[in-house]
C-alpha cells in the first residue's frame, strides 16, 4: 500500500465521521454562546497547523481567537506566489474568514496575531493551544502553555528529545491538563478495528508485529545554496532552542525533518502514528520494549540531512513479542499471532480471516476508547475534563523506541530497556546519550 498522506487520510476520516458530527445550527441552537465555546490559540501556521485549524473550525463550539508564527507569509517549499500561502497573515485571514458573519455582527472580535508564542500563551482568554510547530519547539512551547494553565493539543512526535517527553507528560499530570497528541489514527475506525481484534484474541497469542514507516529523504529536497533568510522570517527565532544552521531551502519549510537539529526524519515523523497503534494493540500505552536494536540504517551522502533513509528498529517485549519498525515493511501495522494476522493502515484493514474486517463483525467484549474525530474528542474532554484518546504519556511511550533506536544506531549496539523506570540497563554511556538535551540559550527548559 502506498503511504497515504495525513492530509488525504484526514479528509477521508472526516467524510466517514461526518454523519456523527451534527453542527449546533442544524439543531436550532446556532453558534453556542461564548461561555460554551472552547477558545483556542494556534501556534505554527504552516501546513500542519492549517490542517489542525480546519479540523477545529468545523466545530461550532470551538472559537480560534489567536494565531502565532515567526514567518509572516510563505509558500512552504513552493516558489513564491505558487500554491497555498502560509504564515501569520494567511492564518489570520483563514480564521477571520471563517468567522466573517460573527465578526460583522460583533459576536467575534477578530483573531489576534503574534510572532512570539509567549505573548499568545499569556492571554487569559484562552482555554487551549494547538502546538503545530517543527519538532524542536514542541517541548518548550507545550511546557510553557501547561504552566500557564492551558490545555494542549500538540502534534506528533510529542517531543524532539526523550527527556523532554518525560517532562511534558509529568507536567501535564501535575497541572491536571487535558492533553491530546496529534496521533489522529486513534480516531479512525480501521485502526480501532485492528486493535480490538488483537486485544480480543482473534489472532491468538501475538508473536510479532511489523510497523511500516516511509523511507527517509532519498535526495536533496530543494535548493542547497546557502542564502540569507527570506524577508518576513525571524530565522533565529525559528531555530529557537536548536542550533542555527546556515539557511537553505532544502532544509527549511517542509524539509527540516531531514536534520536532527530540528527533527528525526521520516522515522520520527511517522513512528508517532503507526507504532502508536502497535502499542495500543499490545496494551503498551504505559510501558514499552525490553530490548531495542537499530539495524540496516543507511544515510544519504550529504551534510544537509543526517537522518536515515532506510532503517529498522527491532524490539523485544515481555511475553516474547518481537516487533520491527522500519522502512521495508508495508505501510501501517501488522500484528501476527499463533492463529492468524491482522493489518491496519490508512483507509484499509486486512486479515487472515476476511470476516474480521467487516465493520459490523463482533470483535469481542473488550472495546477500545472510541473517537470518530480527534479534534472533537479534545473539545469534549476540555469540557468534561476526561482523558483524551491520545494523552501525553501515550504519545511519549509510542515514540520511545525511536529515541532508543537513534541511541542504538549512534553507539552501534543493542540496548536493554527497563520500561517501568524508563532507563537503559547496564550502559551508562547510552543512558547519558538518551537523556541529553541541547537547548540553545535562552531556550533551556529550566
Amino acid at each position: 500500500m502506498k503511504f497515504l498522506s495525513r492530509r488525504d487520510f484526514l479528509k477521508t476520516t472526516a467524510i466517514l465521521a461526518a454523519p456523527t458530527i451534527i453542527p449546533m445550527s442544524a439543531i436550532g441552537r446556532g453558534r453556542p454562546a461564548p461561555g460554551d465555546r472552547v477558545t483556542i490559540g494556534l501556534i505554527g501556521c504552516s501546513t500542519r497547523g492549517f490542517e489542525d485549524l480546519r479540523s477545529f473550525l468545523r466545530h461550532a463550539d470551538a472559537q480560534v481567537v489567536a494565531a502565532c508564527d515567526v514567518h509572516d507569509l510563505h509558500y512552504r517549499d513552493q516558489e513564491w506566489g505558487r500554491g497555498q500561502a502560509f504564515g501569520r497573515e494567511p492564518g489570520q485571514k483563514l480564521i477571520e474568514s471563517h468567522y466573517a458573519a460573527d465578526k460583522a455582527s460583533g459576536k467575534y472580535k477578530g483573531c489576534a496575531v503574534f510572532s512570539d508564542y509567549r505573548e499568545l500563551i499569556a492571554r487569559d482568554d484562552l482555554d487551549a493551544v494547538i502546538v503545530a510547530t517543527p519538532d524542536h519547539w514542541h517541548a518548550k512551547i507545550t511546557l510553557a502553555a501547561l504552566q500557564r494553565g492551558k490545555d494542549v493539543y500538540c502534534e506528533k512526535p510529542l517531543t524532539h528529545f526523550f527527556a523532554e517527553g518525560q517532562r511534558v507528560y509529568r507536567e501535564a499530570a501535575k497541572q491536571k491538563a487535558v492533553f491530546q497528541v496529534g496521533s489522529q489514527q486513534r480516531s479512525d475506525l480501521k485502526f480501532r478495528q485492528g486493535v480490538e481484534l488483537v486485544r480480543n484474541g482473534f489472532i491468538g497469542k501475538v508473536k510479532s508485529v511489523e510497523v511500516g514507516l516511509p523511507a527517509g529523504y532519498t535526495k536533496l529536497m530543494g535548493d542547497d545554496k546557502i542564502v540569507p533568510p527570506p524577508k518576513g522570517l525571524d530565522y533565529d527565532f525559528w531555530c529557537g532552542p536548536a542550533e542555527v544552521l546556515p539557511y537553505l531551502r532544502a532544509r527549511h519549510h517542509r524539509w527540516w525533518r531531514g536534520h536532527r537539529a530540528y527533527g528525526g526524519g521520516s522515522l520520527m515523523d511517522f513512528i508517532g502514528h503507526h507504532n502508536d497503534i502497535a502499542h495500543w494493540g499490545l496494551d503498551m500505552d504505559h510501558s514499552g520494549p525490553e530490548r531495542v536494536e537499530a539495524v540496516g540504517w543507511t544515510p544519504l551522502e550529504t551534510d544537509i540531512y543526517n537522518t536515515p533513509v532506510k532503517y529498522e528498529i527491532r524490539c523485544h517485549y515481555a511475553g516474547g513479542i518481537e516487533t520491527a519498525i522500519g522502512s521495508k515493511f508495508e505501510a501501517g501495522v501488522k500484528w501476527i499471532g499463533e492463529k492468524g494476522w491482522v493489518r491496519s493502515a490508512r483507509g484499509n484493514i486486512e486479515a487472515s480471516d476476511e470476516r474480521w474486517t467487516e465493520p459490523k463483525f463482533d470483535r469481542g467484549p473488550w472495546r477500545a476508547y472510541e473517537s470518530g474525530d480527534h479534534a472533537r474528542n479534545f473539545l469534549d474532554c476540555v469540557k468534561s475534563r476526561a482523558e483524551c484518546i491520545a494523552p501525553a504519556e501515550t504519545g511519549h511511550r509510542s515514540i520511545t523506541p525511536g529515541h532508543l533506536g537513534f541511541v542504538s544506531y549512534d553507539l552501534g549496539r543493542a540496548l536493554r530497556w527497563d520500561p517501568k523506570k524508563e532507563e537503559i540497563i547496564g550502559d551508562a554511556e547510552a543512558q547519558a546519550k538518551l537523556m541529553a538535551m541541547s537547548h540553545r540559550k535562552p531556550w533551556e527548559l529550566g
